[in-house]
């Protein structure tokens, strides 16, 4: 794959052989942000878990420090005064069997995080082939099945991500944007890490935190060194 004259700028600036402790990462990270825009940052973390099995999965969802830099939309199903307090809380898009209608007939997509009430679930279920493939779909791990829908829609304005494993036993997160500076990329990862390593299986074994790597969406991506971090 060739890539641009900024890409291999920024490559010239990292050594690839050697892992950098989290805050020398970030400082180079911001660094290899040149595009137009004001770049994602994301962390990629290999565990050295099995993602095949169920007592090896790796999921949670935390609320970082500094937010996510993104504008979040989200969506509620959810009736009555739960409907009200998702409304009240912010929610953009908020409603029942009328919206799960609109999201099958109109392929309606204008949110980011979905959020419902526990007794939503039997109907929401019916866009599981919809919400499933996209990441949506609302779990009670990562706090989106809940009845305090207001306390749900705070949390995803507020910068709330979800973390999970793929099927290459890798898990990938935006930590914010390159404008946030070194500083509080490495609060929000510090927090992100912290977590994961509190969610590891009791069935996982030997070294749980295989690989670390930090990249904005048009760099290269940065090693972070581990070994504190003792998993």
């Amino acid at each position: 794959m060739k890539h641009g004259k900024n890409y291999q700028d920024s490559q010239k600036i990292l050594d690839r052989s050697k892992q950098y402790d989290s805050a020398e990462a970030f400082a180079l990270c911001v660094q290899t942000a040149k595009a137009k825009f004001d770049e994602t940052v994301e962390l990629h973390v290999r565990l050295g878990v099995d993602s095949r099995h169920a007592d090896q999965q790796v999921r949670g969802a935390i609320v970082l420090p500094n937010g996510t830099g993104k504008k979040v939309r989200v969506c509620v199903f959810a009736k009555g005064d739960n409907a009200k307090a998702a409304e009240e809380a912010g929610a953009e898009v908020v409603g029942a069997e009328e919206l799960v209608q609109k999201i099958q007939t109109e392929n309606f997509m204008d949110f980011d995080v979905v959020i419902a009430t526990p007794d939503m679930m039997g109907l929401v279920g019916r866009l599981g082939k919809v919400l499933g493939p996209r990441g949506l779909m609302p779990n009670p791990k990562a706090g989106t099945v809940t009845m305090d829908v207001a306390k749900a829609v705070a949390e995803a304005k507020a910068g709330k991500i979800e973390y999970r494993l793929d099927k290459t036993n890798i898990i990938h997160c935006p930590i914010g944007k390159a404008s946030f500076g070194a500083e509080k990329l490495s609060e929000n990862f510090e927090a992100l890490i912290g977590a994961i390593i509190k969610a590891k299986p009791a069935a996982a074994k030997g070294q749980y935190i295989k690989s670390c790597v930090i990249s904005t969406t048009m760099g290269p991506g940065v090693r972070i060194n581990t070994a504190k971090y003792g998993a």
